[in-house]
């Protein structure tokens, strides 16, 4: 997703979307070659944080990190603009589209291939990932949109925050049920692992590498060195994804692709309206890319565990928030590709 004089993966990079297709059918096969295995790994979670993926994740978000001034950081609120968007679009926008969407397919467009019973559950898990805005994996595809990452970290920390507020009680309202008990120790262990370590990791580590070099290019050198074994964590981590659902994708293909419809269409649809909102307020690249794919992306862990305490582990709505986390990085992936063919139509 970057030219080859800024990219240590040259061609590898470029095609990413090959090899995470790759990783996709990977995963399908092993996950139904070796069950056993992926079941084991999926049971070493925490609060429904399976901690593998954590690790992989990790791996992912530790670069994106290292990048972080907190001197810059204090400049944020100069441009509020990005902030304003990101805020707008998953609060006040994005929980009531996915609604409607899930409701129009799941209950009209449907009606005919999916027992009632099944489309409301269907539509409350839609609804679960449309009120849970991404925490992690947006420093990923900030990362590969080049994007700010001083403005992408406030960003999530904003929404975390908001989060903490807002979770119940939309939820609530748009799944007519008034006892939403949110998951703080899923919540709060996600903030941990994925902001709060790796950035304490990546402050280390820049301060380590600006004290003992003089020479202003080896941070950048040290990130572009890291980019590979970041990659590799993308790619293990959409096999371990497949993998564990590889069974459910067998067996019930149709299920899983008419899920997967309005899904696809809301993170297209509000990844559109983000883009084209910062495009004409004249949003700067770097912030515009991360403020719409934080929009499009979901909190998968968050949304997972609410659905199981509330319908159940084979649920209708598990299995709706489980989908999204299937579909979640290609689709993130081809915006990252279009944001990156797209960024010189917007301000330096």
């Amino acid at each position: 997703m970057s030219d080859k004089s800024t990219s240590p993966l040259g061609v590898f990079e470029r095609y990413l979307s090959v090899w995470v297709a790759l990783c996709i059918a990977a995963g399908v096969a092993l996950g139904n070659l070796a069950p056993g295995l992926f079941a084991t790994i999926s049971a070493l979670e925490v609060a429904r944080v399976n901690l593998v993926v954590a690790v992989l994740i990790w791996v992912m978000i530790y670069p994106m990190m290292i990048q972080v001034d907190f001197g810059a950081v204090r400049d944020v609120g100069r441009r509020p603009k990005g902030l304003v968007i990101t805020l707008a679009i998953n609060w006040l926008i994005k929980p009531f589209t996915m609604a409607a969407l899930a409701s129009l397919f799941f209950l009209h467009v449907f009606a005919g291939l999916l027992p009632e019973a099944d489309a409301q559950q269907y539509i409350a898990g839609a609804i679960l990932l449309g009120v849970a805005p991404c925490t992690a994996m947006v420093f990923v595809w900030s990362q590969l949109t080049r994007g700010d990452a001083n403005y992408t970290l406030v960003q999530v920390a904003v929404n975390d925050l908001i989060m903490v507020v807002a979770f119940a009680p939309i939820t609530a309202l748009l799944l007519g049920v008034t006892d939403i008990v949110v998951p703080w120790e899923t919540l709060l262990l996600s903030v941990i692992l994925y902001v709060v370590i790796p950035l304490v990791a990546g402050v280390l580590t820049r301060r380590a590498l600006t004290r003992r070099s003089l020479d202003r290019g080896a941070l950048g050198r040290f990130v572009g060195a890291l980019k590979p074994v970041s990659i590799l964590g993308l790619l293990g981590t959409v096999v371990l994804l497949f993998g564990f659902q590889a069974t459910t994708i067998v067996e019930r293909p149709l299920t899983i692709a008419l899920i997967a419809v309005p899904l696809l269409l809301q993170s297209y649809g509000i990844f559109a309206l983000a883009y084209l909102w910062a495009w004409a307020w004249k949003v700067p690249h770097p912030v515009a890319a991360p403020a719409a794919l934080i929009g499009t992306s979901n909190f998968f862990e968050l949304a997972v565990a609410v659905a199981i305490s509330l319908f159940g582990l084979q649920s209708g709505a598990a299995l709706a928030t489980v989908v999204g986390v299937l579909v979640e990085v290609p689709v993130m992936l081809s915006l990252c590709a279009f944001a990156n063919r797209t960024a010189a139509r917007f301000p330096a």
